[in-house]
């Protein structure tokens, strides 16, 4: 099978058909199909965009018909968590509805708060799977976790599911569920030591950084952040905690979106390519083009 792992969209849904078209896909009987090839979608389908709902339509309507597969994102499950009341603490929602998380959630909110389709793309998201592990290749949203994958398997749904009760689980900081859900959908993480900190691209002072979970060689903090050069020579240079050492050493590829990554898009290890770029002046959407070759090449990116 030849696959186009297609990157977050965001909302973006001229962009997505954009990219479809470029790639040889065509809308008919109701979804985008090619002829040859099938779509796999990382996830973070809404907000920011301002076409939401119809970039959720076409991902649904194309995994419905089979000419894709998706998993979930961070953003789909903020979305579940923002709609589902916790039954532990009577009046609040799983997200609480604090202005910080409405304002990251406006734009879909703007689009179904209130209608029959709110629950309806919700219950939708609830059939995405955290994962794929396909015959030749394996997708996620943020990072492909073993341990993580190991320790939370035995309590999703079939086909990689989450259900209400786990995302209650997945909600709470002092679940077990918290930590792999976290880790799988937004990456690893962890404080810096010292008490020192950076400055994020708004401005705002951080002490936890993101790590490149996939590199075998990141072992420090300067080498394991996921930073601009410049910010990363600021760092302690000391070792990152040792579980956080995960690398990917599987001859599988992975593929995975999330961190917006700057730059031209480029493969990030033989194996490994991530398909969520950022751009100053205009996000371009990204995917990659995989027709089973076994190291993965940077001539296979394509971008609106």
């Amino acid at each position: 099978m030849q696959y186009d792992i297609i990157g977050d969209i965001h909302g973006d849904a001229r962009k997505l058909v954009a990219l479809l078209a470029k790639m040889g896909y065509r809308d008919t009987s109701g979804a985008w199909r090619h002829p040859e090839r099938q779509a796999i979608f990382v996830g973070d389908f809404i907000d920011r965009g301002p076409d939401n709902v119809a970039a959720c339509q076409i991902v649904r309507r194309m995994t419905d018909a089979g000419t894709a597969l998706a998993v979930m994102g961070n953003h789909e499950f903020n979305a579940i968590a923002w709609f589902t009341e916790d039954v532990s603490a009577a009046g609040q929602h799983l997200r609480r509805h604090t202005d910080q998380n409405r304002a990251q959630h406006k734009d879909f909110l703007a689009e179904v708060e209130h209608t029959p389709l709110h629950r309806e793309l919700i219950d939708w998201f609830l059939t995405l799977p955290l994962w794929l592990d396909l015959a030749q290749i394996r997708i996620i949203h943020a990072c492909w976790h073993p341990g993580y994958i190991d320790e939370i398997r035995s309590h999703l749904q079939p086909d990689c599911r989450l259900d209400l009760n786990l995302m209650a689980a997945a909600s709470d900081p002092d679940a077990m569920a918290f930590r792999t859900v976290e880790g799988l959908l937004k990456g690893l993480e962890t404080p810096l030591p010292n008490g020192a900190t950076f400055h994020d691209k708004s401005g705002h002072a951080r002490n936890k950084v993101r790590l490149r979970w996939w590199d075998q060689n990141a072992d420090t903090f300067p080498t394991a952040a996921l930073l601009d050069a410049p910010t990363c020579a600021t760092l302690p240079a000391l070792d990152i905690p040792a579980k956080f050492r995960i690398g990917y050493t599987d001859d599988k590829p992975v593929f995975f979106g999330h961190y917006s990554m700057s730059g031209s898009p480029r493969v990030l290890a033989p194996h490994v390519a991530c398909v969520d770029y950022f751009d100053k002046l205009d996000n371009p959407l990204v995917a990659y083009q995989w027709d089973g070759e076994p190291e993965l090449d940077d001539g296979k990116f394509v971008l609106v």
